[in-house]
């Protein structure tokens, strides 16, 4: 609501909107240059992603190499990539979220990962 009924100044509405879509553009080009971490295997596999979830670097130990259990080492690789993503989820939480609420949060906005 609008104090005294009046009517809301649109030049100003629509600057806050560009300064809202800006900021939004700042944090997503922050977080494609973020990198996080993930592992599994007590540090056996880890996974490098960016903020956005690019995969950028996978590294294995060779002690978890066995070439008679191949499963166990593809689901240590998969187990390291799922906890480097949810790290860059929470970065992007974290990052975007106070402009989601800004923007009323969570209303569908199409184009908005949140």
């Amino acid at each position: 609501m609008i104090p005294g009924g009046g009517q809301p100044n649109m030049q100003q509405l629509l600057q806050q909107a560009q300064k809202m879509q800006q900021d939004l553009q700042q944090a997503q080009e922050e977080l494609a240059r973020t990198e996080v971490d993930g592992q599994a295997g007590g540090g056996l596999v880890k996974a490098t992603v960016t903020g956005a979830g690019e995969l950028r670097a996978l590294k294995i130990d060779p002690k978890a190499v066995d070439p008679e259990d191949t499963e166990t080492l593809a689901d240590l690789v998969v187990a390291a990539v799922q906890a480097a993503n949810e790290n860059a989820q929470a970065l992007q939480q974290q990052k975007l979220g106070p402009l989601a609420q800004g923007l009323g949060g969570g209303s569908g906005i199409p184009g908005l990962p949140f």
